[in-house]
């Protein structure tokens, strides 16, 4: 049973990448260095954070790439924000009277302006920030606060917090709200992997505060989950994609978990709702597929996957987010076909693009804009 939970503070409990990037190709820029898109940042980044300076800024000294680092921080950390679910993860392990630690490289300074925003200060019992290295430090942690390592949980968002949770013998959870991707976490072996806090929570709810249910020789073996998922058009025929960190950072569509006895097709419109916002018409089914054991989704799941076209009303549709996405983009199908597809994705959409190429699909895509077209300027 977990009773103790350590938690990384940049990337797990708030999001701070954007302005760690910003400052980061700030330093880069007065150290004449080329600046870092933030893919190329996410795939160099890497803690101990004086590895990454000795690799891009070794003709600096340490103390002047840091003053720079810490000074123009300090001037964008305004940016910085709670992440989706750490708020009521926090409270949940209140809630549960779980001992909780911070385990964190932040600086002391920015730390506490940051908690003067969020309060998550008032959620940990203790907090070591400043941390170089993690794993020289865990130790001490655990044997400051008589942590036994079997009841101890690290949560963090990059390689290093893996390592040191296995420095320490405690146990690992990766999240992939930070740093690094999914195939970096993956190589670090964790515990777990969770897409966020919120499913975190939901596992040590499921099963008692154990990261898995406890052994049950009746237990079934695990089944199939039946999904839901459509290429939504818009008025001009762009398609909408979404990237997520859960597949591995490549493109898909908006879709979901069919819930019990809910029909598909209301499945699939309440599931675009809440991922974007969109209400959608003309539903069509286009094929089914499975997707078992598959190395680009976060975890190992066996899908049966529903895929579908739809439409959404309006010339400009306005498109909000849930935390599942990180990005979006309204292209034409072929440009989209172009796009680093996940592999369900790429079977719909050359399905897709099979159908238009035919002279029924090109009459049917001209009916379906002629609609749009009445429908909107007749008011309905």
């Amino acid at each position: 049973m977990i009773r103790n939970i350590i938690f990384d503070w940049s990337g797990t409990l708030v999001d701070d990448l954007p302005a760690v990037w910003r400052a980061t190709n700030f330093v880069l820029a007065q150290a004449r260095r080329p600046e870092m898109s933030l893919a190329e940042f996410r795939a160099e980044f890497s803690l101990p954070f004086v590895n990454f300076y000795n690799r891009h800024t070794p003709h600096v000294p340490l103390p002047q790439l840091e003053a720079w680092f810490h000074a123009h921080y300090r001037e964008i950390q305004d940016a910085v924000s709670e992440l989706p679910h750490a708020r009521r993860f926090l409270e949940f392990c209140r809630a549960n009277k779980l001992h909780t630690f911070l385990l964190s490289t932040i600086h002391a300074g920015h730390f506490g302006a940051q908690c003067r925003v969020t309060d998550f200060d008032a959620f940990l019992d203790r907090c070591y920030t400043g941390i170089g290295d993690k794993r020289e430090k865990i130790g001490e942690v655990l044997a400051e606060n008589g942590l036994q390592p079997d009841e101890t949980l690290f949560i963090g968002d990059m390689e290093h917090d893996m390592e040191a949770a296995r420095q320490g013998g405690v146990h690992s959870c990766a999240v992939l709200t930070g740093y690094n991707t999914l195939e970096q976490l993956r190589a670090a072996r964790p515990d777990l992997i969770v897409e966020h806090l919120g499913e975190l929570q939901r596992i040590l709810e499921q099963n008692g505060l154990n990261l898995k249910p406890e052994a049950d020789r009746f237990e079934e073996p695990p089944r199939p989950q039946a999904t839901v998922g459509a290429l939504i058009f818009n008025a001009q025929g762009e398609v909408l994609m979404l990237r997520t960190h859960k597949w591995s950072g490549l493109w898909g569509i908006a879709g979901g978990k069919i819930k019990w006895g809910e029909a598909s097709e209301a499945a699939l419109r309440r599931e675009i709702l809440e991922e974007t916002g969109l209400e959608v018409t003309d539903v069509r089914f286009v094929l089914v597929q499975d997707c078992i054991h598959s190395k680009e989704f976060y975890r190992d799941a066996h899908f049966v996957l529903l895929n579908y076209t739809c439409r959404c009303a309006g010339r400009a549709p306005r498109v909000k987010l849930n935390d599942e996405a990180h990005e979006f983009r309204w292209l034409a199908p072929a440009a989209a076909g172009k796009l680093a597809l996940n592999t369900p994705t790429r079977i719909l959409v050359d399905a897709v693009l099979e159908t238009l190429r035919t002279p029924a699909g090109r009459a049917r895509r001209g009916s379906n804009r002629r609609k749009t077209h009445v429908a909107r300027s007749t008011g309905r």
